[in-house]
């Protein structure tokens, strides 16, 4: 039978079923899905591909799921490091962009995060940024699959006036991109501290009517908090939760400062977390107990958050953070294992977005979202466990090749779809702008 691509390989790690890696298989991949999953020496009796892959010592598994970004800002990778988040923000972050945000910025900021989470072997991504129909744009041209979200805020800014017109635009994007088979939508309200209760409730009841998700920055600081309470008498979350936000549609993002009623109370709403652990570490914004949240069956994906404050979009680095502080977050050494980060960067970020049953793991039916990690180097020597050197000791250098719908974007660590020296001359040209 004749296949489009036929990948044989020395490991696949399928994510589900959990715990178990498939040694000298092949993976089959035909009209932008995977057809089969088998051993290679049966693969090429039963198969020819019309590209044919050979990856002996590589590992494949799903593409990494980036729950949380900002993609546009990895354009300000490097201003204003090591301040707290709200100096960061209102002093350095927000003034820029109001004296920057353009259409331009989104499309030139997405390109440069593009290309870097392709390189690093991300195949689908959550952001929350300004001209959301831009960002969707670019991912449709390089090939990537993005949930573009539909950013609410209060305050006035170079995208919308008030809370009415940006949740107008949203649902117009929402209809613009709605039959594009890697785009989906979710809606963005920036954070409680930002967005008022008539806007909540409004964006609720939309999400119900359109089926699609809600992501939040919520209670990422303590100061956060504890403004909330003095200004309203309620934490983040018992304001949430009283406007019928905490339900399996909503996703909070960082989620740092969480009493046992808290997460007893967000398991039981069937919501999802996002963690950001450089972003959280690198911000002093605290920790996330993810082991407590995950043993009480929240599920937990994972994002970076934006460049301009972790500093770089990689994955792999996020689930060897994730997994190393929930350790000591929890004091236990067998907190969040291996398995158990991989899961959070891949089928558990396709759960949190309502995508499981298209991406997330490398099963028969599903989109061929796939990405090859070699092993073969001295810093992954010997491999005793696949997924173990994966998440404690590869790089995201490693990663080789990455599909997203059966599309090869990165061959032999070449992008396929970026021009990387036009992109080079642009970020010149913003560097010079921002720092006027």
């Amino acid at each position: 039978m004749i296949v489009d691509t036929l990948i044989h390989a020395r490991w696949i790690i399928p994510v589900e079923p959990e715990s178990v890696t498939y040694e000298n298989h092949s993976l089959v991949i035909d009209k932008g899905r995977i057809i089969d999953l088998l051993p290679t020496d049966t693969a090429k009796h039963k198969y020819q591909g019309t590209t044919t892959e050979n990856l002996s010592s590589h590992a494949l598994l799903p593409g990494f799921i980036n729950c949380h970004t900002h993609a546009a800002m990895t354009l300000m990778r490097g201003i204003a490091d090591d301040l707290p988040l709200m100096d960061w923000l209102q002093n350095h972050i927000w003034p820029l962009e109001q004296k920057w945000m353009s259409e331009a910025f989104v499309r030139d900021g997405t390109d440069l995060a593009i290309a870097e989470m392709i390189l690093g072997g991300t195949t689908c991504f959550n952001d929350m940024y300004f001209f959301p129909d831009v960002t969707a744009q670019q991912a449709i041209q390089h090939g990537i699959r993005a949930c573009v979200g539909l950013i609410v805020i209060d305050f006035p800014t170079v995208w919308a006036e008030n809370s009415a017109a940006y949740i107008a635009k949203g649902l117009d994007i929402h209809d613009q991109f709605r039959h594009q088979p890697l785009i989906t939508t979710s809606f963005a309200p920036h954070a409680p501290y930002t967005v008022s209760d008539d806007p909540l409730q409004k964006i609720r009841t939309l999400a119900d009517e359109l089926e699609i998700p809600i992501n939040m920055h919520v209670h990422e600081t303590l100061h956060e908090v504890e403004q909330a309470q003095a200004n309203t008498g309620q934490r983040p979350l018992q304001r949430l939760n009283s406007l019928g936000l905490l339900n399996p549609s909503f996703i909070a993002v960082h989620m740092t400062q969480l009493t046992v009623e808290e997460i007893s109370l967000f398991a039981e709403s069937g919501a999802h977390i996002v963690h950001c652990p450089e972003s959280n570490l690198k911000l002093a914004s605290g920790f996330c107990p993810i082991a407590q949240c995950l043993n009480v069956g929240i599920n937990v994906a994972l994002g970076t958050d934006g460049a301009a404050s972790n500093n770089d979009l990689d994955m792999m680095g996020e689930m060897r953070s994730a997994a190393l502080l929930a350790k000591a977050v929890a004091q236990d050494a067998s907190s969040v294992p291996a398995m158990t980060a991989l899961r959070m960067a891949t089928i558990n970020g396709a759960k949190a977005l309502g995508l499981d049953h298209e991406i997330g793991s490398l099963t028969i039916g599903k989109s061929a979202d796939v990405i090859a990690i070699d092993l073969d180097h001295l810093e992954t020597q010997p491999v005793f466990s696949p997924v173990s050197q994966i998440v404690y000791a590869a790089s995201r250098q490693q990663v080789t090749d990455v599909w997203v719908a059966g599309k090869q974007l990165l061959k032999q660590r070449q992008l396929t779809t970026v021009d990387i020296s036009a992109l080079k001359a642009k970020i010149v040209d913003w560097q010079g702008k921002l720092s006027k």
